[in-house]
């Protein structure tokens, strides 16, 4: 296949990095470039994470047309990664350019640095009449060496905003950079006529005062910012790196009886690896020999060890503790549990929360409505003060630098980026950011009730018999059960078990949908199963009815066993409750939401499960297929809800709710069914993730408070003539410094 295209059957999701990004307004910039394209299509651009996320619906899209796209507008996108092994993440080759980048603006930083001090000091001195004294220059000879100082700063260690603004031009278009370079470009270029060519300036010359400190301090101060932002921006994504982290480097596997030490990527679906104590499990895979406990904590936020035994289930990437074992390796890469988090979490951080639609909307007009503002205010100053043209100047620059797009374009993403990575620590995988800012105006959530609020493990409570050995009534009904999957015939054999019951072979064998078994052994007739079952075979059942109907009151589940059309016995059954289901829905009470119980059960269970767990209203015998209906129900009430569920059988319903909450199981994840997935299963990640959105979503408000404060206050500061270009400078490092530590802040919240 020709490399330049990539075959789509259906529509791919894409995630590719782009580089040259400073502000929100490359974002939108970039954002229409790829929109612009025919067949690309859901394009969101992520400052902090200096990617790009799209999807491709054609069935051949050129890629060089997405690249030369983005490269028109002024930056570069890498699709190298569209080529790789699916199993490869492109996380690695992002931390490691983002390395690169840190050391280039760390030596153009210090550059600057050392050469704006003298410069600095010198400027500061030329403004003190004894400093002519100290030193035997004029101060034209002192504006020469201010120049020659200031050349390196300008040129060297400022050449990134030279560049893009020029890359800007060519394409009509402005962005931070732009306003950088105008505006020390300005300060620097009168500032060489006044030193070099003093009588091209005429009147406006004989004051002989230079703007070369105020150049060099601006670029110094802003790549200072740029620095401590893109180290900031690192930590936000730790938790990306931290799961990279958890894959082993090496594998020990066992190839014709001996132990072979492998690389990680050369790791197979069907090898058998060897786990020694406190190893790390390289992929998932199903325990084939040996016994341990192991940590998953990192992957579903359980603190406690996981027993495993033969056939087990283990996830790569959790640790073992004390014991030894071999397993079968049954999936690797992004088709791994961690693969599959790893992937998620990135998307997550990728995507776009609706509140961030303001910001890019300002963001859109911003840099060109700055440019305006700048020229307005030169001119205001030149026409209606008598400051003259160096005063003018200065306030045209403070304008230009004052101005921060930086701040927009990183108040929504990072503080989503924590948030998710926050959310996968804990076990609770958040989808897209749509989901994480939703969550926050839940106000109603329903409950599915078997694997959810119960353990969905049905657990044999008590047998009733009559005129028969309560042993013989479970062999004879075990041997029919063992051959059902039913969960009422797994409990009953795996009781029976525990008795140590003997089953034997069933003749005639029938499995009745709905109702129950029948069969025959040793010439007996053996018919197991519910009330209606009995009723249809005229078995007279009033002999336990007195027993029966205190279960059936309790809401647990009654079986009836007849034997050649008599009724032996009946057998009850119970789903138990979560330990903390209670728990749970007693706290999302005190956080004012509503909560609803569903199930397919009758009435008394239901009102027996809503009694004891202190549900606000039930709804009982609702189908899988009707669930869908009571969430819309609940929607056309003007509610906004979130359907917790298993993932599976709840899909429909999941799906239709605003947000819908996926219980996984650890390795059986059910991750295209829910917005949010709680991957241990525990209800305790119901109100974590609630906790988790209110967190973030206060942080981006805080955020683009301080973003748009920053402008608001300070152009006008600057138009004014009250705010110095390097205090300005000086104020717009430190606003995207700040927005991305404010949204550090939230790794410290407790959920």
């Amino acid at each position: 296949m020709n490399e330049s295209k990539i075959n789509i059957i259906k529509p791919k999701k894409i995630s590719a990095p782009v580089s040259g990004m400073t502000c929100a307004s490359c974002v939108a910039r970039v954002e229409k470039s790829l929109s612009n394209i025919d067949g690309v299509k859901n394009v969101s651009v992520n400052l902090a994470t200096e990617k790009a996320t799209f999807e491709i619906d054609k069935n051949f899209v050129q890629l060089n047309e997405i690249k030369n796209a983005v490269e028109d507008a002024g930056y570069k996108i890498d699709l190298s990664s569209l080529n790789e092994k699916e199993n490869k993440s492109t996380s690695g080759s992002v931390n490691l350019e983002r390395a690169e980048f840190d050391k280039i603006l760390k030596k153009d930083f210090l550059v600057a640095l050392i050469l704006t001090v003298p410069i600095f000091l010198i400027s500061m001195g030329m403004m003190w009449e004894k400093f002519y004294s100290i030193v035997p220059l004029s101060m034209d000879e002192l504006n020469k060496v201010l120049f020659l100082l200031t050349i390196p700063v300008v040129f060297i260690s400022g050449k990134r905003f030279y560049r893009i603004f020029f890359k800007n031009l060519k394409h009509r278009t402005a962005d931070m950079n732009s306003l950088v370079a105008i505006g020390t470009g300005a300060a620097f270029i009168y500032s060489t006529i006044i030193a070099l060519f003093p009588e091209l300036l005429g009147e406006h010359a004989t004051s002989n005062h230079t703007y070369f400190e105020t150049a060099a301090v601006i670029i110094t101060l802003i790549l200072m910012g740029r620095l401590l932002e893109n180290r900031a921006k690192s930590k936000t994504n730790l938790a990306i790196k931290r799961l990279l982290e958890l894959k082993p480097e090496t594998v020990l596997i066992k190839r014709n009886n001996l132990e072979v030490e492998i690389t990680l990527a050369e790791l197979t679906i069907g090898d058998i690896v060897i786990i020694k104590p406190g190893s790390k499990i390289p992929a998932d895979g199903k325990i084939i020999r040996g016994y341990s406990t192991v940590d998953e904590s990192m992957i579903t936020g359980e603190s406690l060890p996981v027993e495993k035994n033969i056939h087990s289930k283990v996830i790569g990437g959790t640790i073992n503790k004390n014991g030894s074992f071999e397993f079968e390796v049954t999936a690797i890469g992004d088709n791994s549990i961690l693969g599959q988090i790893i992937k998620l979490v990135e998307e997550a951080q990728g995507s776009k929360a609706p509140i961030q639609n303001l910001a890019d909307k300002i963001a859109a007009v911003f840099v060109p409505a700055i440019i305006i503002i700048s020229i307005i205010t030169f001119l205001g100053w030149m026409i209606f003060s008598d400051a003259g043209f160096s005063s003018s100047l200065l306030n045209f620059v403070a304008v230009l630098i004052i101005a921060c797009p930086c701040a927009l374009g990183l108040a929504t993403p990072t503080a989503i980026i924590v948030g998710t990575g926050k959310g996968a620590q804990s076990g609770i995988l958040i989808r897209n950011a749509e989901s994480l800012e939703l969550a926050h105006k839940i106000d109603t959530i329903i409950f599915d009730k078997t694997g959810t609020i119960t353990t969905g493990e049905l657990k044999l409570f008590s047998i009733h018999t009559y005129s028969i050995e309560e042993k013989e009534l479970l062999m004879l009904a075990g041997s029919l059960e063992q051959n059902s999957e039913h969960p009422v015939a797994i409990a009953f054999v795996k009781y029976g078990k525990e008795k140590g019951i003997q089953y034997k072979s069933v003749d005639q064998f029938e499995s009745l949908t709905g109702s129950g078994l029948k069969g025959r052994i040793d010439d007996k007739e053996i018919l197991i199963g519910n009330k209606n079952l009995m009723e249809q075979h005229s078995i007279d059942l009033k002999q336990l009815e007195s027993e029966t109907n205190k279960e059936s009151i309790s809401g647990k589940t009654i079986i009836f066993v007849a034997i050649e059309n008599e009724l032996k016995g009946t057998v009850v059954f119970e789903d138990q409750i979560k330990n903390n289901s209670a728990a749970v829905i007693s706290e999302l009470k005190k956080m004012n939401l509503k909560t609803v119980l569903l199930t397919g059960d009758n009435n008394k269970v239901a009102e027996d499960i809503y009694r004891k767990t202190g549900f606000d209203d039930f709804k009982a015998e609702v189908f899988p297929e009707d669930k869908l209906n009571v969430v819309s129900e609940y929607q056309q009430q003007g509610k906004i809800i979130a359907m917790v569920g298993d993932g599976i059988n709840d899909a429909p319903a999941l799906i239709k709710s605003d947000v819908g909450i996926a219980m996984g199981t650890g390795t059986d994840i059910a991750i295209e069914s829910g917005d949010i997935i709680l991957m241990s299963g525990d209800l305790n990640g119901v109100t974590k993730a609630i906790k988790l959105s209110r967190y973030t979503l206060a942080t981006i408000k805080q955020n683009l408070f301080w973003a748009f404060i920053y402008n608001v206050v300070g152009v006008p500061l600057a138009a004014l003539g009250l705010l110095n270009p390097m205090i300005a400078a000086l104020a717009m490092s430190f606003s995207s410094v700040s927005v991305v530590t404010n949204s550090l802040r939230l790794k410290a919240k407790k959920i």
